[in-house]
């Protein structure tokens, strides 16, 4: 009988590595999450993959005792499909950047959330391009100023969550880097999740975007300015848990109410449905500081996975040609003839 494998603590995914961020970067608590979600679901390193793209996020690979691809700008997403179709037993992750997954990969993320190939996607979003020295990123706010933008960008900033729900990914979420409480969970969530699941990780860039988000991220304000949603429980928050959301009656528009204030009970507030597809869209475009960020898991609505239908493909070819064989094809000759 097989001896069961020993379980793996999260320094059993670490390298001997040095990790190489800027002093402060959230990546660093972010590598802490993933290490430690990665030992709670029991992964192994030898079934395991992380590939990247260009940016600070993408050493990620250097600092992960699993295989890894180190790969090109953007083109993670790709290397990914590759790799699931080929061995779809294997736990792909794809960790990018609101840069390289949004600029120069938008066309490779969209493509891999449509199919809905079964890897996790890591976006870490700063807000800014941090590798080539701090312009403005797709996700920039109006108004940032950065190398390329002197006088500030003048470009609607892009939504990744909204980006990913209109590509048609059926897993989406959000967290804070510094969240070690509610990350590596919600890791677990994508993990487990068949199919493409995309979540939205906001970090810091303590040299160049320092601060970005540190009016829902600072401690003394996270209770009043974040919302962690839960399927199936009431949308509520704040210091005292009488914040919450509602739709605001007669609309299809969501507002912030008190219970206990203006006639407002528990039951005006809105439960969390992570299947609703119209309800997501909602959470993710809600505009701070009006309303508190939406973090945790805001939609997930599982579909059949891209490999499994590839692979049926495969094998209905390979009934109605029993006899095919691709070596003989090779070795045949310089040419030959497809019926």
């Amino acid at each position: 009988m097989n001896e069961p494998l020993p379980k793996l603590l999260p320094k059993d995914f670490a390298t001997d590595q040095e990790v190489r961020w800027c002093p402060g970067c959230g990546d660093y608590a972010i590598l802490r999450g993933v290490q430690k979600a990665l030992a709670d679901i029991g992964a192994r390193p030898e079934t395991t993959v992380f590939i990247s793209g260009i940016g600070c996020s993408s050493r990620f690979p250097y600092y992960m005792a699993t295989y890894g691809f180190h790969t090109i700008h953007g083109r993670a997403p790709s290397f990914a499909t590759g790799i699931k179709l080929v061995n779809p037993k294997l736990d792909v992750w794809i960790v990018t950047g609101d840069g390289d997954g949004l600029s120069i990969g938008g066309n490779h993320l969209l493509h891999v959330l449509r199919r809905n190939v079964d890897v996790q996607i890591l976006l870490f979003n700063n807000e800014i391009y941090g590798l080539t020295k701090g312009q403005y990123s797709p996700t920039s706010k109006i108004g940032t100023r950065s190398p390329s933008t002197p006088m500030g960008s003048v470009d609607a900033p892009l939504s990744p969550c909204s980006f990913a729900l209109g590509a048609g990914a059926r897993f989406i979420a959000r967290s804070i880097d510094t969240a070690q409480k509610q990350l590596p969970d919600l890791l677990a969530r994508a993990h487990a999740h068949k199919g493409a699941s995309f979540v939205e990780i906001y970090q810091n860039c303590i040299v160049y975007n320092d601060g970005v988000f540190e009016a829902f991220t600072d401690k003394a304000l996270a209770a009043d300015s974040q919302i962690w949603v839960e399927h199936g429980k009431p949308m509520l928050y704040g210091k005292d848990g009488k914040k919450g959301l509602r739709l605001k009656p007669g609309t299809l528009e969501l507002e912030v109410v008190a219970v206990g204030e203006n006639g407002v009970s528990p039951s005006d507030i809105l439960v969390h449905d992570e299947t609703n597809k119209t309800l997501a869209h909602l959470l993710i475009n809600l505009e701070r500081p009006k309303f508190p960020a939406v973090l945790g898991v805001i939609y997930c609505n599982p579909a059949a996975e891209y490999e499994e239908a590839v692979e049926a493909q495969m094998e209905a070819a390979r009934t109605a040609k029993s006899g095919a064989s691709l070596e003989k094809v090779l070795k045949s000759g310089r040419t030959w003839v497809v019926e």
